[in-house]
């Protein structure tokens, strides 16, 4: 497959595109999370191990601009903020789901208990 370029970055294949829309640390964790309900910034960021604010906000930022997750802005005092997946984020749970399935057989393989 020849390179493409999204957003100015340079890509080889398409594996490798998706990593950089829903890998890393985080983005996976959150998108898991918002397979069964609607969450609210303060319950993910209790239900996710060692996330800064920081980190936790840029993936949501991330993760909204490229369509897996909408937000909603309850005009409440204080203002309410909830999360939940898009057609494209449901879409990506099946995969994240065999990946998870595929980490905890690796990790049964190299005997680490979860």
């Amino acid at each position: 497959m020849p390179q493409f370029l999204s957003d100015n970055k340079k890509y080889y294949t398409p594996v490798e595109y998706v990593l950089a829309k829903i890998g890393g640390t985080y983005k996976m964790p959150i998108l898991w999370r918002l397979k069964d309900k609607v969450w609210r910034y303060s319950e993910l960021k209790q239900s996710i191990s060692n996330i800064s604010d920081k980190m936790l906000s840029k993936n949501l930022k991330e993760l909204l601009s490229d369509g897996f997750i909408s937000k909603n802005i309850i005009p409440e005092v204080p203002v309410r903020v909830e999360y939940s997946l898009t057609n494209k984020g449901e879409e990506s749970i099946p995969i994240i789901s065999m990946l998870r399935d595929y980490g905890f057989d690796l990790m049964k393989e190299d005997g680490i208990e979860h």
